[in-house]
């Protein structure tokens, strides 16, 4: 019995700020005050310079690189060519998606901005007057900037590396800039569901290119100590372990030399989880000169040339009953990847997760074909806020029920309703090779009904219809209805990997005696609060409070081996890791507690934040008590300490899923479109920290918004990128951003832990169809049946005016 002044149950759990708590964000204090620690915060002693000089053409053949003026440049110190690297084998660097890309134009360039040479200068001033010196003779070659005329027999070559093999990384290759086909589904099946259905609705469904925009930029900065051969790589990287990796296997250099450390990335949403070539040219700089060399892009080149989102040309056919049964889905999608496959993609999906296609319905038939092609475009394919491709998926299916509710002349609720997996049927095993762990769709689509009062809306629709013809009204209303299911928790290594290393993720945790802890894990927090939530799972699981837990991440030297955050990972891998190591620590401090208490483990329970003998809840022990005991040999023969390691390789994807809905206005005149309403709900299993969460889907949201309303990524006919700049690439202020209300309904995940299931990527998934079927929504009653995003001014007057409703 202790001698500890007796606290009720339900103070101990508000002490503990477990799973549930609305804890506040540990992280903010130092944000707010000015305290954060970004890559271009980082200052060594000696620290140089490098920027690139970047190709103005898409497509031109490199005929000579002159550099002596250059280097006459005050404060230049070198500039590195393909030429320099070549030796070296550095010119070329392998992608996550089992292609290869240039470090450095080797010979020609394949996108404009491509890195062709790298200055390196006592400081930015002096390395920006380096590449203006640095002269570049081109070949204007022809470019080609549309991946269906890339297919033509007639198109340029674009990878003469690769002029001749019809075999990819992923299978063969049907034409010289073709990468792969990847097939998912019953083809046969399919195609004889839709010759023999009532109803077959067709359509091409195009997501354009974008951009995560992250706060911060790429950046790294690279100091090679000569003396005792260890290479230290800050930089803003989403997965510190694996660029470990990759740095060593570019470079030779011992991975066991190599330390990455991982400061705060200023947001990555996918966008820092590859490799950049200004990672290697930095690492190859501070070898050369043997100083550290700060590499930084500006804005510019991260909307040019960093890693680009979606581009995905998706064209579909879906088959029904009458009464608006699906009975199948196919679906043929030419995935443009630029110059070089450099998606982050689990290497073993080439299209990522995008055979999630067949959303929240119950399709029994379905088939999947996608080709990635090249083109004289930045590559990437980074999964911005989503995970792998499952943000075009969803709205790929979403857009698809709203083209097939306009074929049957149906309501698109009660087409969505009569059409949900239903919630005995899971686990459920999807006709695209998926098992959907758990959901209550039904539920969560009419709590989110009744919440917009839909028949209310759907009649005020119809009298404002009604106004604008007899001239009464210039503003339409649109209903934009999205039910998603995603998967996320990338992944069991049984399917993902990436580079051949398995996605499982890891913990590492060390109690203190006196009863505080540190945990160190695998992941990296890109502004999702890690240091807050997986403190709370660690509270609920060790009985600890959450404040006396430090959570570190991000240095390859002190974390255990992990495989980063992207594809809304964290929770589903490294908090089911954190979740194992706490409960492997408990179960230590149970028998510490049996021997101090002189009863069997088996006469123990777990009460909150001690163990009690059962029957006698007046006998316990703490684990404050137990921590400072297990330091003193509590058990004879016993390993002293507490301290756990967990390696989790999840048995399962986690299905989180949501219902949102956005109710629009419509100036037809102008093109501009008000957000009345917008109501979230999201499913994501066990809430670990509402607040947390809320914020996560006010993020999403907003990112949806961006996307859908009007951010992108585009080219004209040569090649030039026409979205640059922050004046012409949007992104909202709190001026356009509406007021969002979220909502919630809880299923666990089976197979997690604590059954969480992950959500940061959920907002983003679910938004974009919303808010474009809101648009689309508006005009349905004038013909409209579809448009491309992003659904700006602009491109919104122009369907008013080509559905005639501006005479």
């Amino acid at each position: 019995m202790t001698d500890q002044t007796p606290i009720s149950r339900e103070d101990r759990v508000e002490k503990l700020k477990g799973v549930g708590s609305q804890r506040k964000r540990v992280e903010d204090a130092r944000f707010t005050q000015g305290k954060g620690n970004y890559v271009d915060d980082i200052k060594l002693p000696g620290m140089l310079f490098g920027d690139f000089v970047r190709s103005p053409y898409a497509h031109a053949r490199i005929k000579a690189i002159h550099t002596e003026e250059a280097l006459k440049v005050p404060g230049v110190l070198a500039v590195l060519t393909a030429a320099d690297l070549a030796p070296l084998g550095l010119h070329w660097m392998p992608t996550l998606a089992g292609d290869k890309q240039m470090v450095l134009a080797d010979g020609k360039v394949l996108y404009q901005g491509q890195e062709v040479a790298f200055v390196v200068a006592t400081d930015r001033y002096a390395a920006a007057d380096g590449i203006e010196a640095v002269e570049v003779d081109y070949e204007e070659l022809p470019v080609v900037v549309d991946p269906f005329k890339a297919l033509a027999p007639d198109a340029p070559v674009l990878r003469e590396d690769l002029e001749g093999k019809m075999t990819g990384a992923h299978g063969p290759r049907k034409h010289h800039n073709h990468i792969f086909t990847w097939e998912q589904g019953d083809k046969d099946a399919t195609e004889a569901v839709l010759a023999g259905a009532d109803v077959v609705a067709e359509e091409m469904v195009y997501y354009h290119r974008t951009h995560p925009c992250p706060l911060e930029p790429c950046g790294c900065v690279a100091s090679m100590d000569k003396v005792n051969g260890k290479l230290t790589l800050y930089g803003t990287f989403q997965a510190p372990h694996a660029i470990r990796t990759v740095v060593s296997l570019i470079s030779g250099i011992e991975e066991h030399n190599i330390r990455v450390i991982s400061p705060d990335i200023g947001g990555g949403f996918g966008n820092k989880v590859g490799a950049y070539p200004g990672y290697v040219c930095s690492v190859v700089a501070s070898i050369v000169t043997g100083k550290p060399v700060k590499w930084v892009e500006d804005r510019m080149d991260n909307l040019m040339t960093t890693a680009f989102a979606r581009d995905y040309w998706m064209k579909g056919k879906i088959a029904a009953t009458k009464e608006g049964k699906i009975t199948g889905l196919w679906c043929h999608v030419t995935a443009d990847h630029g110059g070089f496959d450099a998606c982050a993609d689990p290497t073993k999906f080439p299209a990522g997760f995008f055979n999630i296609c067949t959303g929240s319905y119950d399709i029994p038939t379905a088939y999947l074909a996608v080709d990635g092609v090249y083109t004289n475009k930045a590559p990437g394919g980074v999964a911005y806020r989503c995970s792998f491709r499952v943000t075009e998926a969803a709205y790929f299916i979403e857009r698809m029920i709203e083209i097939l509710a306009i074929e049957l002349d149906m309501d698109a609720a009660e087409l969505r309703r009569i059409n949900f997996i239903r919630a005995d049927q899971f686990p459920y095993h999807s006709a695209l090779g998926w098992e959907y762990d758990s959901g209550d769709y039904h539920t969560a689509w009419d709590k989110a009904l009744k919440a917009v009062d839909y028949e209310g809306l759907r009649k005020e629709q119809a009298e404002r219809v009604e106004a604008f013809k007899r001239g009464e009204t210039r503003k339409l209303l649109g209903i934009g209805l999205t039910h998603f299911t995603e998967i996320v928790g990338a992944g069991p290594v049984k399917n993902c990997d990436i580079l051949g290393l398995g996605m499982f993720d890891s913990c590492e945790i060390r109690i203190h005696p006196t009863g505080s802890a540190i945990a160190r894990l695998g992941t990296i927090s890109q502004g999702q609060g890690h240091a807050t939530t997986f403190a709370q799972i660690l509270a609920t699981e060790i009985g600890l409070p959450a404040d006396s837990i430090t959570v570190e991440e991000g240095d390859t030297d002190t974390a255990p081996y992990g495989l980063g955050t992207y594809g809304s990972r964290s929770t589903p891998v490294a908090g089911a890791a954190t979740a194992m190591a706490g409960r492997k620590i408990r179960a230590k401090a149970q028998m510490i507690a049996a021997y101090l208490l002189e009863v069997h483990d088996d006469d123990l329970e777990w009460d909150v934040d001690r163990f009690v003998v059962k029957g006698a809840p007046e006998r316990f022990k703490t684990m404050k008590e137990i921590a400072f005991a297990s330091y003193n040999q509590a058990i004879p023969g016993l390993e002293p300490g507490l301290e756990a390691v967990s390696y989790y390789d999840p048995p399962n994807m986690t299905y989180p899923f949501g219902a949102y809905i956005c109710v629009m206005e419509i100036d037809v005149d102008t093109g501009v479109h008000e957000i009345r309403q917008f109501y979230a709900l999201d499913d994501c299993g066990t809430r670990i920290n509402p607040m947390i969460i809320e914020g996560q889907v006010h993020g999403g949201l907003t990112e949806a918004l961006a996307i859908a309303m009007g951010q992108e990524i585009a080219y004209d006919e040569l090649g030039n990128v026409k979205t640059g700049t922050l004046m012409d690439f949007f992104v909202p202020t709190a001026w356009e951003t509406p007021h969002y209300t979220t909502d919630h309904t809880t299923t666990p995940s089976p197979h997690h832990p604590i059954g969480a299931k992950g959500v940061g990527e959920s907002p983003n998934v679910g938004g974009v169809p919303a808010f474009s079927n809101a648009v689309h929504d508006a005009f349905r009653a004038f013909g409209l049946r579809q448009s491309h995003m992003p659904h700006d001014h602009w491109r919104i007057w122009k369907i008013a005016n080509g559905l005639g409703l501006h005479g």
